[in-house]
């Protein structure tokens, strides 16, 4: 290539020159070029899908100009003829060059190319140009795609780093300006200068793809040793060169000796490689809250980044197919470098040494002990996947977190059970044959089975193809002074070996695998003074519950946990019953501020059975009030009804200054699924019973309806993302004096103008009425939600501050008009759309009908401010009904709000995108 870059207009004029060698068995009719910069290009390549889908609006909303794309793209042939080109549509990020004649088996062919190369901002990937000019470029050219199995790889670019090159030679002529430099790993030459221009030539041999930053002054520091450079301008300013250096040898001879040596002279360890995949912890905590030393952050930090830059620039395999492999032995190298340079170093480092933290699990766990609780938050969330799925079809949290750990627990397992140093020896004869030839998983599968004595073929069925849960119990123990007889019980009929641990006083006296074949067995062992048996004690095998995993060979009660009170929160301790407690404040205008206690069992990882207790002290009321709540969470693996809640609760508190009310609440949540797991999709069947019982009230002036009983079904379809959202529900209430159903459209649109339009569609009617108020009617503005569902802050209240609260249900209106109620139907419309950032116009419209009256048609319209859409809005009414509101006497009394206070509610907002 020769490359010029025009760093005003951040593009790069390029001529190009592609010798392609046919090294396989067919005879090709057209070359495969991968495009990946031209994914940048508009908002409906897969790229901008895939920002949408994970609710990043930056992409969406960003100007033309910070946008990247390959423009002018011309093809020539070593004739001098025009070759012709495709792009589609639906894919834009690789294109399809038809050849004019056929390319025989060990034939080349020769491209060239001249194009333009426009690149976008960093602000959506890291990789482009910055506010200052500089540049980290990343899939900036056209560079043919790897040829496997009879076909091109083509693949779209979904911000997941696992472009998919044909192993190449590079020789590049760079001219850039003479004010910047350029940092590669490529092999470079000292610059040629001028006043105007600096002109560098890199090369490379078998490579994938390389690195290249540009920049005014270079913030990369080299390190070398007897066999690579690092160039790696990765902050931690807090240590020294010195110590940083001693860091580097000692990562580059540690995975040179585990993996094997890199072929390559330099290669760069970069601060935005770090950022895009973080060691997710407490080590991304300021410096002042950290709990670790700066030195050692920096060393975890640089083991992860060269990792997985060793990894990705020198395997040939397919990193978006075999990512796995690539996840696996980086985990698993980091685990052993743990083990070995840092055996006591705990999950929370110095945290732990805190007199006051010594109880909580939390804080006593090893540092290598935390991948297990991250792949463990998402198989108790039933949204772990198997390890074999490709990268992109992987949720957030999976794909970053979750699958990776698993992979390296994997083979951590794997390597625990076959001895010998087996995984290690297969690593290192795998990473040898790499460099020969392109590889794939069943290169590695075959020599993992070759260098293994035993049979593995459960590593690849179950732990890598599947995602099935492992769970093993004892199904019966018995014992004398020196031996132990027991069996396992498999609970899920997953068949995979499983070490038994002999334990007394926290110190192991024996250990044995047990081997998958063998679990139908009875074994008997020589006790050795253990005073427990233990499966999984050092947690092995990535397995779903370690609550049973134990058996008591001293005391009465074989068994018994004793319970556990720990502050806040924790995660879940296999030996003991953990009851958490943490102090609450609520508040509504009638109870005032209320203190109170909450007791309940939610850890971290989620559990068959919670209990969550809360009583809490009104102080404005002076009397007790609370809620409580108990649920069954039942998990279906292969369902696409994925998960079922049965659960039972109950709540007291005020609903007016003088009266009270008990709400029992029995239901069944049903929770279906698509089957891909990153579909945003979601369904929810709600099946409840609603039982209330109010005091009569001398304020509220309606008291016919102190107690009565509702069932209730509710079916909820939502699919959501940046730039649609699409839900629909709809509700079946049954009583013995009304009867109703409703149904809600909501649809929100995001255009390309960046014009943004919501609309909601709200239908009720009553099956039968016979009831004498309006306290079960269809409400336009203001709900009085019998069914105590909302959080209202003074639920009673007519006038004043409280009545202004806004919740977005039944009729939505934002003003209050002379007919608020609908004792038969109702039918409404509202609107809002765009006009400057989060300032919106909106309008409602309406039918509503009473008994013994003539339809009326409602409106009204105004400006809302939607500073955070659900959680905290503004509604400033303009005209209605009412006539111009914006005119009328107490316009102050006419605004509504809608705020949310509430933590778990505000987290889902952020917890979206990972999940």
């Amino acid at each position: 290539m020769i490359v010029e870059l025009n760093s005003e207009s951040k593009t790069l004029n390029i001529q190009q020159e592609i010798t392609f060698f046919n090294q396989s068995d067919d005879t090709l009719t057209s070359i495969v070029l991968n495009d990946w910069n031209n994914a940048y290009s508009d908002k409906n390549t897969p790229l901008a899908k895939r920002f949408s889908d994970e609710f990043y609006r930056g992409f969406h909303l960003a100007k033309e100009e910070e946008r990247g794309s390959t423009n002018n793209l011309t093809i020539i042939d070593a004739n001098q003829l025009f070759l012709s080109w495709e792009r589609t549509e639906k894919n834009p990020d690789y294109i399809e060059v038809k050849l004019r004649d056929k390319l025989l088996p060990n034939q080349k062919t020769t491209l060239h190319l001249t194009y333009i190369s426009k690149i976008p901002s960093d602000k959506f990937t890291k990789y482009g140009y910055n506010n200052n000019g500089e540049m980290n470029l990343k899939n900036w050219f056209l560079t043919p795609a790897r040829y496997e199995n009879h076909n091109f790889i083509r693949y779209s670019n979904n911000n997941l780093d696992d472009i998919t090159n044909a192993v190449s030679n590079f020789d590049i002529d760079l001219k850039i300006p003479a004010t910047l430099e350029i940092i590669s790993d490529l092999n470079s030459s000292l610059p040629n200068k001028t006043e105007t221009f600096s002109s560098y030539k890199l090369s490379g041999n078998n490579r994938t793809d390389f690195s290249l930053f540009v920049e005014a002054k270079s913030g990369f520091i080299s390190f070398k040793n007897n066999a690579n450079e690092v160039l790696t301008n990765l902050k931690e300013n807090k240590i020294s060169a010195i110590q940083k250096a001693v860091i580097v040898d000692r990562v580059m001879n540690y995975v040179n000796t585990l993996v094997g040596k890199y072929p390559h002279e330099k290669i760069i360890v970069s601060q935005t490689d770090y950022e895009r995949n973080p060691f997710y912890g407490l080590n991304q905590l300021p410096s002042f809250l950290s709990p670790f030393s700066d030195e050692f952050i920096f060393e975890i930090k640089f083991l992860k980044t060269y990792l997985n830059s060793y990894l990705k620039t020198s395997l040939r395999l397919d990193p978006r197919k075999d990512n796995w492999i690539y996840d696996g032995i980086q985990v698993y190298a980091m685990m052993k470098y743990i083990d070995e340079n840092h055996p006591n170093t705990k999950m929370f480092g110095s945290v732990s040494k805190l007199r006051l933290l010594k109880s909580y699990n939390l804080t006593n766990l090893n540092f290598n002990e935390q991948y297990s609780y991250f792949y463990m938050l998402m198989a108790r969330k039933n949204l772990d996947q198997p390890l074999g799925d490709p990268k992109n079809s992987l949720i957030k949290f999976n794909e970053q977190i979750a699958s990776k750990y698993r992979a390296g627990l994997s083979f951590r397992f794997l390597d625990d059970y076959l001895e010998h140093g087996t995984v290690n020896n297969s690593i290192r004869q795998f990473y040898v044959e790499n460099k020969e030839k392109q590889v794939s998983r069943t290169d590695f599968e075959r020599i993992l089975k070759s260098n293994a004595d035993k049979d593995i073929n459960w590593f690849f069925k179950t732990i890598t193809d599947s995602r099935e849960i492992i769970d093993y119990k004892f199904s019966g123990v018995s014992k004398t002074k020196d031996s132990i007889t027991f069996s396992v019980k498999n609970k899920t009929n997953v068949l995979v070996p499983i070490p038994v641990y002999g334990v007394k006083k926290g110190e192991v006296v024996f250990k044995k695998w047990l081997d998958a074949n063998e679990m139908d067995s009875t074994f008997t062992i020589e006790r050795k003074n253990a005073y427990k048996i233990i499966l999984n004690y050092k947690n092995e095998v990535p397995e779903y519950n370690l609550r049973n995993n134990w058996k008591k060979l001293e005391g009465f009660f074989p068994n018994n946990r004793p319970v556990k009170f720990v502050f806040m929160k924790d995660l879940e301790d296999p030996y003991y019953n953990q009851v958490l407690y943490v102090p609450t404040l609520t508040y509504n205008y009638y109870d005032g501020l209320s203190p109170g206690l909450r007791l309940h069992n939610k850890t971290i990882l989620e559990k068959p059975f919670t209990f969550d207790i809360n009583p809490s002290y009104s102080t404005k009321s002076d009397n007790l009030s609370g809620f409580a709540s108990f649920v069954v969470n039942k998990n279906y693996r292969n369902s696409t009804l994925f998960n079922v809640k049965y659960s039972a609760s109950g709540s007291f508190f005020h609903y007016a200054p003088d009266a009270t009310y008990l709400k029992i609440n029995p239901m069944v949540q049903l929770r279906i699924r698509e089957q891909s797991f990153r579909d945003n999709r979601k369904q929810l069947i709600l099946l409840r019973q609603v039982l209330v019982n109010r005091e009569k009230s001398a304020f509220v002036l309606d008291n016919s309806t102190e107690n009565y009983s509702v069932f209730n079904a509710k079916y909820f379809n939502t699919r959501t993302e940046v730039t649609n959202h699409f839900s629909f529900m709809s509700d079946v209430q049954l009583s013995g004096k009304f009867g109703k159903i409703a149904t809600e459209f909501e649809y929100r649109k995001l255009f390309e103008n960046n014009l943004q339009i919501n609309l909601r569609l709200y239908a009720g009617s009553f099956l039968y009425n016979k009831t004498a108020s309006d306290f079960f009617s269809f409400a336009l503005d203001h709900p009085t939600d019998y069914l105590f569902d909302y959080n209202y802050y003074g639920r009673s209240e007519s006038k004043g501050f409280y009545s202004q609260q806004f919740i977005l249900a039944e009729g939505g209106f934002k003003s209050k008009l002379d007919t608020p109620f609908a004792n038969q139907w109702i039918t409404t419309l509202n609107g809002s759309f765009n006009i400057w950032n989060w300032m919106e116009l909106y309008g409602d419209v309406g039918l509503i009908k009473n008994k013994n009256q003539n339809e009326k048609f409602v409106y009204d319209s105004g400006i809302r401010l939607n500073l955070v859409t659900d959680y905290f809005e503004l509604y400033f009414p303009i005209y209605s009904n009412n006539g111009w509101e914006i005119a009328q006497n107490n316009y102050n009394e006419k605004i509504r709000f809608l705020v949310t206070f509430a933590p778990k509610t505000l987290i889902n907002l952020f917890n979206r995108k990972w999940f």
